[in-house]
């Protein structure tokens, strides 16, 4: 009875993450198929092609990108950003929207380093991850701080914290295994801690 019970744990370890994965991009393919195949398949006649929506929608916002960066084009971009930057709400939204997708595909990405930050009053320490490094715009005292997110373990959720330069240390890993090492509560069997650990340089000295 214990092995059957074994092998049927087995098999939920095994089949669990497989369907999970395979649900979660057929639904985000269908999703991003439909952004257009919804107006494709009513302009075509005959059978639609599972994914011609999907091919179309890279190819516009290809297009799009390009546009955006050539001479001829750029001002146009640059008109419509302004304008969108000037309209009450709307553009709270907007830049908020963009900025959060130009801290994670942008030149300037957020989240690059992988930090342990110090817990006042103990020994313990949190994983986070640097979203900036510049706050002099909320004043001279947060010159020498950082901004580091502190992400929750089993959610999509956590909280932003200002903290000194000299309460955090750098880890040499790379942001995916810490972000997986956190998510599963360091559960998951990915070590990313192996790699060593240099405390932060960059105060004058």
């Amino acid at each position: 009875m214990r092995r059957l019970l074994k092998y049927f744990l087995n098999g939920i370890i095994t089949v669990v993450p497989v369907c999970t994965v395979i649900y979660v991009v057929v639904q985000l393919f269908n999703f991003l198929d439909s952004i257009l195949g919804r107006w494709i398949r009513k302009e075509i006649h005959g059978e639609y092609l599972p994914g011609l929506g999907l091919l179309v929608t890279v190819f516009l916002v290809t297009v799009i990108g390009w546009l955006a960066t050539a001479w001829f084009t750029h001002r146009i971009f640059e008109y419509m950003d302004t304008i969108m930057n000037r309209i009450p709400f709307v553009k709270s939204l907007y830049s908020m929207i963009k900025d959060t997708i130009q801290s994670l595909v942008g030149e300037k990405r957020s989240f690059s380093k992988v930090v342990l930050v110090k817990l006042p009053g103990s020994d313990m320490q949190a994983v986070g991850f640097v979203t900036t490094e510049q706050l002099s715009f909320l004043g001279e005292r947060y010159c020498d701080s950082i901004a580091v997110y502190l992400p929750q373990s089993f959610q999509l959720a956590g909280f932003t914290i200002i903290v000194p330069k000299e309460s955090v240390e750098v880890l040499d890993i790379h942001v995916e295994d810490a972000l997986k090492f956190v998510i599963a509560a360091g559960v998951t069997n990915a070590h990313p801690f192996h790699h060593s650990v240099d405390r932060r340089s960059d105060e004058p000295g």
